[in-house]
């Protein structure tokens, strides 16, 4: 049995949330350089020369870059030989969460309650949290914050089996084409298939995490992944939503067995500052 503080685990997070905001993973950060290399239009070619000038400001800098900060959303896999003291596991990531975007200066974008009291809480929490147990006796903590403008472009599909791969594909490319500019493109699809409602959701999320255009393990998704990015690439959307070649970087497919009566697809879009940082403790 290992012990982990929540003492390190507020401070982790904190830490997470201030790079997570300012510094955009290399990963993502090659895949629009790429991008910029091949778009072919004008206006397109301009938004991401723009994009990446903000990348390296940002950096340089140690500001956000976005002024959409963000809700939080935490991945934890909590070996199942880990003790932490010392407090709540949930209080010491919604402690670090408000620290972080304190010491930072980040803005805070969470309401009390959706409808009936929408005051801001002031210091960005509570986090979304997904916690999963895992073998072994490490912390792995995932910070993903997720801007509300891609967010709201979010959808699910309850699809009939027999739509099967056809289906699939056509509910991702018009999701895609659906939110046109608004998640501010180029973006990362990321796709959950299988499940039931709420479990597509988090894989379309979870997908997320993936190295951008790191194919999926499984030779039939790694195909599905390449039509679909293709397809979308062709709707001419572009950077920004001025029209290019480039809509989306990658499209990331997670999939999970399903009902005999389901085939529930959902559609997870995120805009091109694809924010996300992990430590292992």
């Amino acid at each position: 049995m290992r012990e982990i503080s929540v003492d390190v685990i507020t401070a982790e997070v904190a830490r997470l949330c201030s790079l997570a905001a300012c510094d955009l993973p290399a990963d993502v950060e090659a895949a629009l350089q790429h991008a910029r290399e091949t778009e072919e239009s004008d206006l397109g070619a301009f938004a991401l020369d723009e994009i990446c000038s903000n990348i390296r400001i940002a950096r340089d800098s140690r500001l956000p870059l976005c002024q959409d900060t963000g809700l939080v959303v935490v991945f934890a896999e909590v070996g199942q030989d880990v003790h932490i003291v010392g407090g709540s596991f949930e209080r010491a990531v919604n402690d670090g969460v408000a620290q972080g975007y304190e010491q930072s200066y980040l803005r805070a974008s969470m309401v009390r309650d959706p409808v009936l009291d929408r005051t801001n809480t002031g210091d960005n929490t509570p986090a979304i949290i997904h916690t999963r147990i895992v073998e072994g006796c490490r912390l792995a903590l995932t910070v993903l914050p997720k801007g509300g403008g891609s967010e709201n472009m979010t959808s699910l599909h309850m699809l009939k089996p027999a739509e099967g791969v056809d289906g699939v594909i056509d509910a991702v490319v018009g999701a895609v084409e659906k939110a046109g500019g608004n998640p501010c493109p180029p973006t990362i699809v990321g796709v959950g298939i299988g499940g039931n409602a709420e479990q597509a959701l988090l894989l379309s999320k979870q997908a997320l995490r993936r190295p951008v255009g790191q194919p999926s393990d499984h030779p039939g998704y790694a195909e599905l992944e390449r039509t679909m990015l293709a397809r979308i690439n062709e709707t001419g959307i572009g950077p920004q939503g001025f029209g290019g070649r480039t809509t989306a970087l990658a499209v990331h497919v997670e999939a999970f067995p399903t009902h005999i009566a389901m085939l529930p697809v959902a559609v997870t879009l995120q805009c091109h500052a694809s924010r996300h940082q992990t430590v292992v403790l």
